[in-house]
């Protein structure tokens, strides 16, 4: 949708600056998903581990917007590459990027698009969410989309299938960017959506406790990670402050 500059201020003030695409700011809906991603930055901006909202609007007649600039990779990038630093922190990237999911639902948003390429880290291990494009209210109860928007990998059953779905989405995704940080295998593999929603339904094909894969994990995070991947939404977490909860407890006991 977009390409990210590195810009100045007349300062010499470092800047992230996304910048929409030629192709794509001729589409009504990818500039309502822009500002709209935009717009819930800017109001849940402020907290350590989301990327600093600035300023939004048009340049030049394309959609862009102003972000803190930071040193980093994310974490798809470090995890394949084995870096020794991802390594050392990977707990406290769990919980940082947890409390990060929490603070955008507590501002009463989902993010739909979590995944690890879709956070930030720095040398020292600090941690940053980024790409909201995607993102929109909790609805009061679950709720259909006509877009159905997310990276299929990552995706809930309820939402493969077309379903109503609210925050729990995100929980199931953190569960699945947490195996696959841990592991390096992706629990529910699949190019295609309906590929990805065969492997959840039936986990008789191909799934592995992540345990079985790195015996290194916590039993305690072993179980954290199953309950946010389970199927049906109402076995998992009822809400990331829970989740925050529970994780604190298994990796700072």
């Amino acid at each position: 949708m977009a390409s990210i500059w590195h810009v100045t201020d007349s300062d010499g003030t470092p800047f992230a600056m996304k910048i929409m695409l030629e192709d794509q700011k001729g589409s009504s809906i990818a500039r309502r998903r822009f500002y709209k991603g935009c717009e819930i930055l800017e109001e849940i901006s402020g907290h350590p581990y989301i990327i600093s909202h600035v300023a939004h609007g048009k340049l030049d007649g394309y959609p862009y917007l102003l972000m803190e600039y930071v040193e980093a990779s994310n974490l798809k990038e470090l995890a394949d590459a084995g870096d020794e630093v991802f390594a050392q922190y990977i707990g406290n990237i769990l919980v940082d990027v947890a409390e990060a999911l929490e603070h955008m639902h507590d501002c009463g948003y989902m993010h739909l698009d979590f995944k690890p390429a879709n956070v930030l880290m720095t040398r020292n291990g600090n941690v940053r969410l980024i790409d909201l494009d995607l993102a929109r209210e909790i609805p009061k109860k679950p709720k259909k989309s006509s877009d159905n928007p997310g990276t299929p990998t990552f995706m809930a059953p309820e939402q493969l299938s077309k379903k109503p779905f609210d925050h729990r989405v995100d929980i199931f995704a953190f569960g699945v960017t947490a195996y696959e940080l841990l592991t390096g295998k992706k629990p529910f593999p699949g190019e295609k959506a309906s590929e990805v929603y065969k492997h959840q339904m039936d986990r008789s094909i191909a799934f592995q406790s992540p345990k079985n894969i790195n015996e290194d994990i916590p039993a305690g995070l072993n179980e954290l990670i199953l309950k946010c991947i389970e199927n049906n939404p109402d076995d998992r977490y009822p809400n990331m402050s829970v989740l925050v909860g529970r994780l604190k407890s298994v990796l700072y006991k």
